[in-house]
């Protein structure tokens, strides 16, 4: 009978370490590397394509490293965005290493505050995903109409969830037997 509740006890605390796991807030990189604020030398290297394939939570801070001498960081509106305006920003950010906390779900829109960077390619949206979010195997990404931008790619989370709770369960039956 000791031996069953060790084993118990073990897997709730395997359990709940990866619940937890999954539940911290991160430092994301921009583009995972300190020179991606840059304009894109093509479509294909545009920090947008970055931004689709990772995953953004609330709670999570994007950093941005650049040259201060030449570059900043623009939070603007999604009209903004579109038509490269850099004369209201919602943030202005001229300090080389940017940190911006991503404190609500939907889209966070940046562009360059360089001259002429945005119209070449210089900006990025990051759509963060809400609280509740969970894997349906249907993109959550608004239509054209409502939103130009990225596309949110489903997470994997809730798959890799599962499989740690069978490996745990498996674990917790074997030392059973």
């Amino acid at each position: 009978m000791a031996c069953f509740q060790r084993v118990v006890t073990s897997s709730l605390l395997l359990m709940i370490t990866l619940l937890l796991g999954f539940s911290e807030a991160k430092e994301i990189l921009i583009g995972g590397k300190t020179d991606a604020w840059k304009i894109p030398s093509s479509e294909s290297d545009s920090l947008n394509n970055w931004a689709e394939s990772a995953r953004f939570r609330i709670g999570d801070s994007l950093v941005w490293k650049y040259d201060s001498q030449k570059d900043s960081v623009l939070q603007v509106t999604r009209e903004a965005y579109l038509s490269c305006n850099t004369s209201n920003p919602i943030e202005e950010h001229k300090d080389g290493n940017t940190k911006v906390k991503l404190d609500r779900s939907g889209p966070f829109y940046f562009i360059s505050g360089a001259g002429g960077h945005c119209v070449k390619g210089q900006k990025l949206i990051v759509v963060v995903l809400s609280q509740r979010h969970r894997y349906t195997g249907i993109s959550p990404a608004p239509s054209p109409e409502e939103f130009e931008g990225p596309a949110v790619a489903p997470t994997s989370a809730a798959t890799s969830l599962k499989g740690s709770l069978v490996v745990s369960l498996g674990l917790m039956l074997w030392g059973l037997f």
